[in-house]
C-alpha cells in the first residue's frame, strides 16, 4: 500500500511516516496544502490522510479540488476540530473517514487499511485502454500494439483524461480546466497544439485512428476497429 499525508507538523509527519513503513506501508509527505494538491494530483496514491488546517491551502480545498479534477483516492481527514459539525463538513468536502486529534496510532492505522481495502471506482484505475493504446498511471507507461510511446509530462496528462472519457466527447473548456488548470478562451491554441503532437505519437506508424477533433464540440479519443 502507498499513501500520502500532507500534514505541516514535521515533528508528526516524521513520526507518521515512520510508524507507516514499519507496519510495511509506503508513505509519502507533503508540509502544505499546495503540495499535496499537486503529488496527490500526479501519482496514484490508494489512501491521502490530509491535516484539515494547512498552510498555503487548507486540507477541505485540497480534497474538494481532487474531488473536481476526478481524483477520487479515499481521503481519512485528520483534525483537532472533532465536533459532530466539523466531521460532517469534512465528509460533505469528499472526505471519506474523519479522526479528531489526538488519536492512537493503532486506530489510525486500522481505518487507512480499511480505506485501502476499498475497490476503486473506474477514476482510479491504473490501466486505460482504447484498442490497442495503453496508459499505465502508476509507472506512467504508454503502449500501442506493444511499442512504448514516449510522451512529455503534459502530454500524458492530455492522454490520460482522454482515455478516462474515452467514447466522450470532451470539450476544450474541459481540458483547460482538468488539464491545464487555465479558465480562460477556451479558443486558445494551446490545447489544439498539444493535441496535434499527442496524435501523431499514438498514430504514427498504426493504420487505425483513434484521437479524432469533433468539429464545433471538442476531442474523442474511441477505438472503432
Amino acid at each position: 500500500m502507498k499513501i500520502l499525508i500532507i500534514e505541516d507538523d514535521l515533528e508528526a509527519a516524521a513520526y507518521l511516516t515512520k510508524a507507516f513503513r514499519e507496519a510495511g506501508i509506503v508513505a509519502d509527505h507533503a508540509s502544505d496544502g499546495e503540495s499535496g494538491l499537486f503529488m496527490a494530483t500526479e501519482n496514484a496514491y490508494d489512501v491521502a490522510i490530509i491535516d484539515r488546517m494547512l498552510p498555503r491551502r487548507d486540507g477541505l480545498s485540497v480534497i474538494s479540488e481532487l474531488r473536481r479534477k476526478g481524483v477520487h483516492t479515499p481521503v481519512l481527514i485528520l483534525s483537532a476540530l472533532g465536533q459532530v459539525d466539523d466531521r460532517v463538513t469534512g465528509l460533505r468536502a469528499g472526505g471519506d473517514d474523519y479522526l479528531p486529534k489526538p488519536y492512537a496510532f493503532s486506530e489510525l492505522l486500522a481505518r487507512v487499511e480499511v480505506l485501502g481495502r476499498r475497490k476503486g471506482t473506474p477514476e482510479q484505475d491504473v490501466l486505460y485502454r482504447v484498442g490497442d493504446l495503453e496508459l499505465d498511471r502508476l509507472s506512467h507507461e504508454v503502449r500501442r500494439g506493444g511499442k512504448e510511446i514516449l510522451l512529455q509530462p503534459r502530454e500524458f496528462r492530455l492522454l490520460e483524461y482522454l482515455m478516462k472519457n474515452a467514447g466522450q466527447v470532451v470539450t476544450r473548456t474541459m481540458l483547460l480546466e482538468n488539464v491545464w488548470d487555465y479558465h480562460f478562451d477556451p479558443q486558445t491554441n494551446v490545447i489544439d497544439v498539444h493535441v496535434s503532437r499527442l496524435r501523431s505519437k499514438i498514430e504514427k506508424d498504426f493504420s487505425q485512428p483513434l484521437l479524432k477533433t469533433i468539429r464545433g464540440a471538442g476531442y474523442m479519443i474511441k477505438d472503432e476497429g
